[in-house]
């Protein structure tokens, strides 16, 4: 297998042989020859589809040309959806990396299981890709601050996929939380409510003749194949995934630290279990954060196989102030009183549910045409990486807390573990050899 060093001492000389072979047909399609974006899907499973009808709503400014999963089969009905979409056929690719040696493709998406979405990106950068990366960012905080630091010094565009940042109505109700709708906005609780089921008992099976299990890990260290991983329920193991405060929580945790104006928390608390099912999922199903800064508080509440609703939403967020509350979700806002009885509401009329978002929404549709016209125009992005990952970072020292069962302290600046070298050695992880990401 060739490794990520590998790969990056034959990245220019990779791209520039396939430039000299592409066709003219390639060169065409080349950034600046016309108006429209060219782009390259990874990771095809499930939030991939939400990625192919958003590229579709923007077909104007953008096309896809190469479609990458490690899975033959995913890869084949992936393609034949992306012909059916797009109505022009995109090139299947097995090996990513394949792809990032194109100078035709501008842009890659990635939908990959969370081990492989920072160092992925980071490649990405390297090869002088504009990227957008679904939330969680990263697998570990030290990825996360990575690709920051990689984004600034390879100057191409980095969106995480919190799409309710390019929400209109949250949008507007969170400005009007910062110009003193609710009084000082101090207190905000999210939460999730979701009844997943058990994943069992694995055990360790032949990899399908269909997969390529070597490159599904990548960068993380090798495992047997399980019956009880692959294609989804790696996000319950912590060596390819995060648990459900960031596979979820992300999204309503970014919204509450935008609308109350706040980074980086001075302490973290969590705490929680395995308490619905007895099997291999290696998190929590029901997690309680509390993210704590100097005039200002941010709480989680977590269920995975609970659907006890709150405020009758699945998810949501509810921020609180001096005089008033506001709750807002993806199907709108509502603005209550001092005393909880609600003035006024605005609704999009649709609804809102944890089920994962795999195919079109408004919101996903309306992120993309803000990445793609950050790339083309130099509009300001509305989930740049710097921004995005400080809710990810927050969510991952949640799970820190839970791990060693404590509150941090912080450094409020970066996030930064204080005075507990224990905790700290969990901001990173162990990779295999050759695959650690570095700039």
């Amino acid at each position: 297998m060739v490794t990520r060093r590998e790969f990056l001492d034959t990245l220019a000389v990779g791209a520039a042989g396939l430039a000299i072979s592409s066709t003219a047909k390639s060169y065409g399609q080349i950034m600046g020859s016309n108006d429209r974006l060219n782009f390259a899907v990874i990771g095809l499973n499930s939030r991939a589809y939400a990625h192919l009808s958003a590229l579709k709503a923007n077909k104007r400014d953008a096309r896809i040309t190469h479609v990458c999963d490690v899975d033959s089969n995913i890869l084949a009905k992936f393609a034949a959806a992306t012909q059916q979409e797009m109505g022009e056929p995109a090139k299947p690719e097995k090996d990513f990396r394949n792809v990032l040696q194109l100078k035709e493709v501008d842009a890659i998406t990635i939908a990959t299981p969370d081990h492989w979405h920072a160092p992925m990106a980071i490649l990405g950068l390297q090869a002088g890709k504009n990227v957008y990366v679904e939330k969680p960012c990263s697998h570990n905080p030290a990825e996360g601050a990575l690709l920051v630091q990689a984004q600034a010094k390879y100057g191409k565009l980095v969106q995480m996929g919190t799409q309710q940042r390019s929400s209109k109505h949250t949008i507007e109700i969170v400005d009007r939380i910062h110009n003193g709708l609710i009084g000082r906005a101090y207190y905000a609780k999210a939460w999730y409510s979701n009844v997943r089921k058990s994943i069992g008992i694995g055990h360790d099976i032949p990899v399908p003749a269909s997969l390529d299990w070597d490159l599904w890990q990548g960068p993380a260290p090798r495992r047997a194949y399980r019956s009880n991983v692959h294609p989804y329920n790696w996000h319950w193991f912590k060596i390819y995934g995060t648990g459900e405060t960031l596979n979820n929580g992300t999204h309503e945790i970014d919204v509450c630290r935008w609308a109350l104006g706040v980074d980086f928390p001075n302490s973290v608390a969590a705490s929680g279990g395995r308490y619905h099912f007895k099997d291999d999922w290696q998190f929590y199903d029901t997690l309680l954060t509390s993210f704590n800064y100097a005039d200002k508080m941010i709480a989680w509440e977590g269920k995975c196989c609970q659907g006890m609703k709150f405020y009758g939403r699945d998810r949501g967020s509810v921020i609180m102030g001096t005089t008033g509350s506001v709750l807002v979700d993806r199907d709108g806002y509502e603005i209550y009183d001092l005393k909880g009885n609600k003035t006024s509401e605005f609704k999009t009329g649709g609804e809102t549910s944890s089920a994962d978002l795999t195919g079109r929404d408004s919101m996903t549709d309306a992120h993309f045409a803000n990445f793609i016209a950050g790339i083309r125009h130099g509009e300001k992005l509305h989930a740049p990486i710097n921004v995005g990952n400080v809710a990810v970072t927050m969510l991952q020292l949640s799970n820190i807390a839970w791990e060693v069962n404590r509150q941090l302290e912080l450094d409020a600046s970066n996030g930064h573990i204080l005075r507990d070298a224990d905790a700290m050695k969990l901001w990173d992880r162990d990779y295999e050899k050759g695959w650690a990401p570095h700039l």
